[in-house]
């Protein structure tokens, strides 16, 4: 019985569902500089407060809690689930070419803009799911909390604060991931390591370098200045690479130096290979040079060999690992400064169930320090839930209702606010197979599959509070 009514009650909210999110994608919520109030900055803000009073419209009990988050509930029972998700998104960045970034469009059935799938969508489903099950007028014994962050893409900060005055719920899951169900998150290794050397007067160098800017996204564009070289040498060395087609190379004279600009593709900093990695492209060209035999140039060269363009898997580093349950870690070489006097730099490595301290941390201090470069971070183990969980057993059941297709439990390397959360799992919104072109260019997701998000989360909410 439940199954038809809320097949029929969710398919007649499309319309609203698609308004509310025309109402949430447009704010600009990336992070910004902390106010009274706005801990995360003016855009997290306005999303937080405009989420709010979505769910208050659709008859939910809201509290915006310092800005940090905001909860909405369903009733006043005792809360037997917590639904995580987040209001913040990462930058626009280059390349969208159905819409603009935070211009959401609907077309042929997919819509498209900055969060419509990260995460603003899918909260908004989840929404819808809690605003289905109460117009239903199910009796429920037991509650259910929204809990709709603004700090996922910088640092799980707002997370961090509410748990740290509030407790866990029963069961929790997050619309922020795939299904069926993601019940193992990698770990993750995101050191910082550096150089430091006297000011450099050989010729030719590098005397800068500019990579990525944010850890956890595959850099879409790197530039450097070199000193003492002429456009033709730059010119074989490009020659010389034959790297994908979709890097590409600049370079023109300024002053006495040759600005290098490289072009590539961005992508998650947990599917490497997803993107095109401007920064590595850039130092294989780099180390190809006829460089001095400078402090610079050395650390140009070792960068370039412990980080190859196109190795995805820390295989040059030595830290390559994989496990049948978890799968292979990734590394993604995402961020590098470089002066006259040093460099700076970070990866971001997503670690299967087998990785420790001693086979990726260790390993990796020692290659970099062989190097000359001092390294920095810790191991932040992964997030399990076995399998036969009941409470998965539930999640299973309700995406196999409303798909027709087998569950099962899946790993990913991506991070969501459940990953410190005991049991808590990833669960949606993206359908087996789908690209949703996370963090990258023309971000999307099928309207079909929100609304049905909103089915298997309205079953959820009935099985789990009835």
């Amino acid at each position: 019985m439940h199954r038809q009514i809320i097949e029929e009650t969710v398919c007649r909210q499309e319309a609203l569902l698609l308004a509310a999110v025309q109402r949430l994608v447009p704010i600009e919520s990336t992070l910004g500089k902390a106010q009274p109030g706005q801990p995360f900055g003016p855009g997290p803000a306005a999303a937080l407060e405009e989420f709010l009073a979505i769910a208050r419209e659709w008859g939910l009990t809201t509290e915006n809690h310092e800005g940090y988050v905001g909860t909405a509930d369903l009733n006043g029972g005792d809360t037997a689930l917590h639904i995580l998700g987040h209001l913040d998104v990462v930058d626009a960045g280059e390349g969208w070419t159905v819409t603009e970034a935070f211009v959401p469009k609907v077309a042929d059935g997919m819509l498209y803009g900055r969060g419509v799938s990260d995460d603003k969508g899918p909260l908004l489903a989840a929404l819808l799911a809690m605003k289905v099950v109460k117009d239903l007028g199910t009796p429920l014994t037991r509650n259910v909390r929204l809990i709709a962050g603004t700090d996922e893409e910088t640092g799980f900060r707002d997370i961090k604060w509410y748990f740290a005055r509030h407790p866990y719920a029963p069961h929790t899951i997050s619309p922020d991931a795939d299904f069926p169900i993601i019940n193992i998150e990698k770990g993750h290794y995101q050191p910082t390591f550096q150089a430091a050397w006297p000011a450099e007067t050989s010729l030719p160098r590098v005397t800068s370098f500019t990579g990525g800017t944010r850890l956890n996204m595959v850099p879409p564009t790197a530039r450097a200045l070199v000193a003492g070289l002429s456009l033709e040498q730059v010119q074989a060395a490009a020659d010389a690479l034959g790297l994908e087609e979709e890097i590409s190379f600049t370079w023109c004279q300024e002053g006495q130096e040759i600005a290098i600009q490289c072009n590539g593709q961005n992508a998650h900093g947990s599917t490497p290979a997803h993107g095109h990695n401007a920064q590595t492209a850039l130092l294989a060209l780099l180390a190809k040079l006829p460089l001095a035999g400078c402090p610079s140039t050395r650390a140009i060269r070792a960068l370039a060999a412990r980080f190859p363009h196109g190795d995805h898997g820390g295989k040059a580093l030595g830290i390559a690992q994989r496990d049948d349950l978890s799968g292979e870690l990734t590394l993604a070489f995402t961020m590098l400064t470089l002066t006259d006097t040093g460099c700076q730099g970070r990866f971001d490595s997503r670690t299967p169930l087998c990785g420790t301290a001693e086979n990726i941390c260790i390993p990796a201090q020692k290659a970099l320090a062989t190097d000359g470069f001092t390294l920095t971070g810790e191991l932040e183990p992964p997030h399990h839930v076995p399998a036969g969980d009941p409470f998965l057993q539930v999640l299973a059941r309700a995406y196999e209702t409303y798909t027709g297709q087998k569950s099962q439990c899946l790993a990913m390397g991506g991070g969501t606010y459940v990953h410190d959360i005991p049991g808590g799992v990833a669960f949606g919104p993206c359908m087996p197979g789908f690209d949703s072109h996370l963090h990258g260019a023309d971000e999307r997701i099928p309207v079909a599959d929100l609304l049905t998000t909103a089915k298997i989360y309205a079953q959820v909410i009935l099985d789990l509070c009835t």
